[in-house]
């Protein structure tokens, strides 16, 4: 995608997509210190929100806290279900985009009632509802936007969690000006047409991947850009059952796949129903791979741009507007107040 083409730069989704690069390449990792110290007051980190604000940006933190020495637990549900948890030792913190997420606040309300202290907003505008009743809150530098799915704010909620969980373990985050130029080369990429035309046509889009909240995020966005069905198989779920629904040339984007079970996705997945397998990984593997480069610690959000770039390729091909979905709305369940 480039926004030297007209197809690609009447959509505010795009030109929201590529701003990202300069998000990253701008990121203050100091931005989170403020909360550490009431954060250590805790045993915990619970980080929650609705839709894009959470599956990304909580899911890859916990990823990324487990691949290092112990810290805390760091754990995530969405708002409604986190009703009913025990969170008074967990320093909470609720993303919401807009401010306005009724499930995020409704959350907020339920804390408070018992007495909960350590309540943490994270959002992309200022004066909402959000800020008024959190304890303290965060405004992303990336702004407001325009396209119902979000995208740039996504990478920014992420970034901010992952300086979080650092400066709690006093490391330094560095190389975002590498992850900058990196993510920029990943959206302008040319995505094969034979991949656009076989997404286009699947009647459903499947996705595998690590837990990690980039396959998750991706079969959301899947509904959001290209208007398909779609379906995540964390782990290696895809081989455990889920193959007695697969039709043949339905359409499965593997993201990072592990070194093991390559061959019996080969066997069961597609020799066995004749789905078209795509990978996504920055070395070749057994399918047709769209390669990337190796991110290192920060490969989950060259991951999630690549699939960015899949989907609006194959948006823009169904003529779809990126922007004005039929139905879905940008604020998914808006809080308002009572009368």
């Amino acid at each position: 995608m480039n926004l030297n083409e007209e197809k690609y730069s009447r959509f505010a989704l795009i030109r929201e997509m590529l701003e990202t690069p300069d998000i990253i390449r701008l990121f203050d990792p100091s931005v989170s210190e403020r909360f550490i110290k009431r954060i250590r007051s805790k045993k915990g980190l619970f980080l929650t929100g609705e839709g894009s604000s959470r599956l990304f940006p909580a899911k890859r933190a916990i990823s990324s806290s487990l691949k290092k020495e112990y810290l805390m637990p760091v754990i995530t549900e969405g708002c409604t279900q986190a009703r009913e948890y025990n969170l008074d030792d967990y320093a909470v913190f609720l993303a919401s985009n807009s401010g306005q997420t009724k499930e995020v606040i409704r959350l907020i309300n339920v804390l408070k009632e018992r007495n909960h202290n350590s309540i943490f907003g994270l959002t992309a505008n200022r004066n909402t509802k959000l800020e008024e009743v959190a304890n303290d809150t965060h405004v992303l530098s990336c702004g407001k936007e325009n396209a119902v799915a979000a995208t740039k704010s996504v990478f920014e909620q992420g970034l901010f969690y992952d300086s979080l969980l650092r400066n709690l373990r006093n490391e330094k985050m560095e190389g975002l000006k590498k992850l900058a130029q990196l993510t920029e080369q990943v959206l302008n990429s040319s995505i094969d047409k034979k991949v656009t035309e076989l997404i286009s046509k699947a009647g459903i889009v499947y996705f595998a991947g690590r837990d990690n909240g980039v396959a998750a995020e991706l079969a959301l966005k899947t509904n959001e850009i290209t208007r398909q069905r779609s379906a995540f198989y964390e782990g290696t779920i895809a081989l455990h059952g889920i193959e007695e629904i697969m039709n043949k040339d339905e359409v499965l984007i593997w993201i990072d796949p592990f070194d093991v079970d390559q061959d019996k996705f080969l066997e069961c997945i597609v020799k066995g129903v004749g789905v078209h397998v795509i990978a996504v990984s920055s070395k070749p593997t057994v399918f047709p791979t769209i390669i990337i480069p190796d991110g290192g610690e920060y490969a989950e959000y060259l991951q999630l741009a690549a699939g960015w770039n899949i989907l609006v390729e194959t948006g823009v091909a169904l003529g779809i507007d990126l922007d004005h979905p039929k139905r879905a709305r940008k604020v998914g369940n808006e809080y308002v107040p009572e009368q």
